[in-house]
């Protein structure tokens, strides 16, 4: 597949990734791979995916030592790929220092942000972005949890798991209004127990979902996450949801 004509997206301030977790069959490798094969050049790092298929028992995430972080940086940039982000796990010294020193912009999680934390991301100029599972962190106890703190604290919006608690996407998006960090977008079949579709198939309406995202000025990375499918079914679908990503910013952006 061609490389995806990304610039309405860049006009836009968007960048679209994978969340790794998508492709957790394979390693981080072979997913950075995939990635730059389907013309998607920004990844999100998951804690706990096999690094390469000849290196089984070395996981990625804040415990690899110098010289694999540096092995990392050099697959990457061979690739054409940027780590952007990297969850969901624990806000704390190690994983803030672990994004710094990997280049990351965002640490996706599920940690109470505090005062201190709040403090030590804008010391590392790493954002903190609370990521919602169907029984977490829902836009009203966000909201609740930034309030006070500074512009390095705010939302990962995943609107698969709205979905899948029973809350329309756009009506989250509009709540979270100048706090959403970035987003794992989806689209489900339908609300409650629903799985996952390419991008404008599904119940989610992400056509306006984006749509509402242009309108508030929203800068940052989707990451396309499917929480099931086949590998084979992947490899199709993800590329689906990139089209429709890339032709949907077209529209909202208008002419360069």
């Amino acid at each position: 597949m061609p490389s995806l004509d990304a610039a309405a997206a860049e006009r836009l301030g968007w960048r679209l990734g994978v969340q790794a977790y998508t492709f957790r069959m394979l390693s981080f490798y072979e997913t950075v791979d995939l990635c730059a094969g389907k013309g998607i050049r920004t990844i999100e790092m998951y804690p706990g995916q096999h690094l390469s298929p000849d290196r089984p028992t070395v996981k990625t995430g804040a415990s690899l030592p110098a010289d694999l972080r540096e092995e990392v940086k050099a697959k990457l940039a061979e690739a054409g790929v940027a780590l952007a982000c990297f969850g969901v796990t624990a806000t704390s010294p190690e994983t803030l220092a672990f994004a710094k020193d990997m280049g990351i912009e965002v640490l996706t999680t599920e940690t109470k942000p505090t005062d201190d934390l709040d403090r030590m991301c804008q010391e590392v100029g790493v954002k903190m972005a609370l990521h919602n599972h169907p029984n977490s962190w829902p836009p009203d106890e966000v909201l609740a949890a930034c309030e006070g703190r500074s512009p390095m604290i705010g939302a990962c919006a995943d609107t698969g798991h709205w979905m899948r608690r029973g809350l329309h996407p756009i009506e989250q998006l509009k709540k979270l209004q100048g706090r959403i960090v970035s987003l794992h977008f989806k689209d489900l079949n339908e609300f409650g127990k629903g799985h996952d579709v390419p991008w404008g198939t599904g119940a989610g309406d992400a056509r306006a979902m984006l749509a509402e995202l242009a309108r508030r000025k929203f800068r940052g990375v989707f990451s396309i996450e499917y929480e099931s499918g086949s590998l084979e079914e992947l490899k199709v679908n993800v590329p689906k949801c990139a089209a429709f990503f890339h032709a949907t910013a077209a529209e909202l952006a208008g002419p360069a």
